[in-house]
């Protein structure tokens, strides 16, 4: 793909979502989420590989769908009420129709079907923008909206959770594995969404900083499975080393980063006497921590085949750039002492 091309794609793909975040119109949201998906369409198909082009077809779909009830329910809004603004959502059919809309986009169980089958037809760097940047405009949405009804925001996170954990127990392809993980660290973030808008948000940006960390560790060995983890030792032997640290993080252990919103979310849901709800979603972590702990093992505690075209590989200049995967990884293992500033930050 040309420079020029690519740049405008990307121009479009952040403008898109920057007209979403600031718009107060729903009109004017809906064309927002249009330009993200119309510039990151492209993207999508690039290689024009069948699985790329039946990827990008199924995202469309999905995408066009939601848009479509999401324009229909605040034009209904409009009639019902009269208001065009995002925060005057009133009206609970609307309300509830929307909150459907936003959860099909980002892929919230149980609309979850499309996430995994779309991110493994594509390669990772796409798929990274897939799992990150394109929740941001939805996200921002759900947000403002405030839904009127906290069971269906509840029922919502709880499916998340439970079937983010329970998806990923059988999968062999790392890119179906992150698209589940994606699946439920989405669901904690709508679990604590209407009770501490502040507390959703952190865990937004802390499961971005994780999710880039693991995507670009697999991108720079080059992994698409679990067999392929095996042999990354002799590719890059120290990121090796590192990344069941990152993966552990993913899961939500301590002291590791991704342990922060957990343990907060936790306990905010124990203030709001929702014990029970907490304790599913707890138990639903350990799901999640399996298949986790499956790739950790993989990478470090299986010996691949030792022979001398399998050893030279990190000896070998690689052209790809570790500056950006440096930065996230350090977030990813050593933010958990910066919580209670982190914290405070995002209460503000």
């Amino acid at each position: 793909m040309s420079p020029y091309i690519l740049m405008t794609l990307i121009f479009g793909l952040g403008l898109g979502t920057f007209v979403t975040l600031t718009s107060s119109h729903w009109l004017l949201a809906w064309m927002g989420l249009e330009m993200s998906t119309l510039a990151v369409i492209p993207l999508m198909a690039q290689h024009h590989h069948p699985r790329a082009v039946e990827a990008t077809t199924k995202y469309f779909l999905t995408q066009a769908t939601a848009a479509a009830v999401l324009l229909f329910a605040s034009t209904t809004n409009a009639w019902l009420t009269g208001q065009w603004e995002i925060t005057q959502m009133t009206h609970p059919l609307p309300n509830i129709m929307i909150t459907m809309a936003l959860a099909l986009k980002m892929g919230l169980a149980p609309l979850h079907t499309w996430l995994p089958e779309v991110l493994q037809g594509l390669n990772l760097t796409t798929a990274l923008i897939l799992s990150t940047w394109q929740k941001l405009a939805p996200f921002a949405l759900l947000l403002q909206i405030s839904p009127s009804n906290p069971t269906v925001m509840i029922m919502l996170g709880l499916a998340s959770t439970i079937i983010g954990g329970w998806g990923g127990l059988n999968q062999t392809q790392l890119r179906k594995l992150l698209a589940y993980s994606s699946i439920a660290h989405l669901g904690w973030m709508i679990l604590i969404m209407q009770f501490s808008p502040s507390l959703s948000l952190l865990t937004l940006m802390t499961y971005f900083v994780m999710t880039f960390s693991a995507f670009l560790t697999f991108k720079l060995s080059d992994s698409t499975n679990i067999n392929s983890l095996t042999i990354s030792w002799s590719k890059a032997p120290a990121m090796t080393a590192l990344t069941p640290l990152v993966l552990l993080s993913l899961a939500g252990l301590p002291p590791l980063t991704g342990f922060m919103p957990k343990w907060l979310i936790l306990q905010e849901l124990t203030k709001q006497s929702l014990a029970p709800v907490a304790t599913l979603a707890a138990l639903s972590a350990l799901l999640s921590l399996y298949f986790y702990l499956r790739l950790a093992y993989a990478m470090t505690l299986t010996t691949s085949p030792n022979n001398i075209s399998g050893t030279t590989p990190w000896r070998l200049t690689s052209n790809q750039t570790t500056l950006p995967l440096a930065f996230s990884t350090t977030g990813t293992l050593m933010l958990l002492p910066l919580m209670p500033a982190t914290s405070a930050l995002f209460t503000l």
